[in-house]
């Protein structure tokens, strides 16, 4: 066939799968290329994963094991495939560990959501076992403050296929001791459980886009349902334990986060994004707002926070996390401020765009104690109607604070 854009490729092998059609392989080799990755990852991998579908995840297996045969000679896809298939089936533990490693999601919405939950399960279920968080310095922060949980520091690189599985190689080498029990929960460091870093009956593998089927459950629940039916362990929950930060202001005050996780189709408009600020500085003497990741980030909140009174604020996430937890309230999309705030019982508002369907707003609630307003706001909706939904759970919310 003749080729085609990466973008144009990823776009159209994604309306094949979800079409439930026949998927072209050659689209599909063609995404192997080098200048495809990113393309092939944020346009049809994620695609197929927010979903939330099990028969997607059987398409995401098999064209991403044909991509990695492809790309890495010594991969077979059938071989990948039937692993695959034996490994997605929850089972119970058979052995007692001396470690245990969690694999990171990689996100860090996601390792509060569900490789917290996760990383818990493992310590009250194996206490005599060291627990390892396996993933990057800067997720690990999050459970600095914890004395059972260790760091395997494994960084996953957004770049060439072959660098994002360079992560696979390391794992795979690190755990052929057989003292490891292996628990991933639907990572990217195993491409989402393609990649074998462990034997099977050493291997616990959540697979997160498919476990609970049509439940409209969060993925935390789901997590903790995966737990108990797999580890025996019940009553487990989603908790972070960042280093203490000292507080930039006397209580009370209010956090915020603009950040989108990189997808610019959860973001309103800037105007919303001021007005949402003064709407909050409005109810609380001191609004911080994290600076966020990257120039674009950082300049949209310097444009939301002008004339406001509103503070930027800079630094980690996980130091951010620990402000999140001594503030009154926390406002912002979803992302990972949300889970963040969920985990530690702090009233939040949510604003949820950009989800490609129910299942995936269902799966992104933020799960935890204290009281939320989950602001679901549809494709097309006018700034003003946003605008009106916004100010009326502020005024709900902060007239119960």
């Amino acid at each position: 066939m003749a080729s085609i854009s990466c973008e144009d490729a990823a776009s159209e092998l994604l309306r094949q799968s979800v079409g439930a059609g026949d998927w072209n392989p050659d689209l599909a080799l063609q995404l192997g290329r080098p200048e495809c990755a990113d393309d092939l990852f944020r346009i049809l991998i994620e695609g197929l994963a927010d979903r939330f579908e099990s028969r997607l995840c059987d398409v995401y297996a098999a064209i991403f094991s044909l991509i990695l045969e492809h790309v890495f000679p010594e991969l077979h896809a059938a071989e990948l495939l039937s692993r695959y298939q034996r490994i997605r089936r929850p089972r119970p533990v058979t052995f007692q560990p001396k470690r245990v490693a969690v694999l990171s999601r990689v996100t860090l919405g996601a390792d509060i959501a569900i490789t917290s939950v996760l990383l818990a399960a493992a310590a009250k279920r194996f206490p005599h076992a060291e627990i390892w968080f396996a993933g990057s310095a800067k997720a690990a922060q999050l459970f600095a403050g914890s004395t059972r949980v260790q760091h395997l520091d494994i960084p996953y690189v957004r770049g060439t296929i072959p660098q994002r599985v360079s992560a696979w190689r390391n794992l795979a080498q690190l755990f052929e001791d057989q003292d490891w029990l292996v628990i991933d929960p639907d990572s990217r460091l195993t491409q989402l459980g393609l990649l074998p870093v462990a034997e099977d009956h050493r291997y616990l593998f959540f697979e997160s886009r498919s476990y609970g089927g049509d439940s409209p459950d969060s993925l935390t629940n789901l997590a903790k349902q995966w737990a108990a039916e797999t580890l025996g362990v019940e009553e487990c929950e989603n908790r972070i334990a960042p280093p203490p930060q000292p507080r930039p202001f006397d209580p009370p005050f209010a956090t915020v986060s603009l950040g989108t996780s990189e997808n610019p189709s959860k973001q309103m408009s800037p105007e919303l994004e001021r007005d949402l600020i003064r709407d909050i500085a409005a109810h609380f003497p001191n609004v911080i707002v994290d600076r966020g990741f990257g120039e674009e980030e950082a300049a949209r909140v310097e444009h939301a926070i002008a004339g406001t009174g509103a503070v930027a604020w800079s630094g980690s996430f996980a130091a951010f996390a620990s402000i999140i937890r001594s503030s009154a309230c926390y406002v912002g999309y979803d992302s990972a401020g949300q889970h963040a705030a969920a985990a530690f019982g702090v009233p939040l508002i949510t604003l949820f765009r950009g989800f490609v369907n129910d299942r995936m707003f269902a799966r992104w609630q933020p799960t935890g104690p204290g009281p939320k307003q989950i602001l679901k706001i549809h494709p097309g909706v006018a700034d003003v109607s946003i605008a009106a939904s916004i100010k009326a759970a502020l005024s709900s919310s902060f007239s119960r604070l």
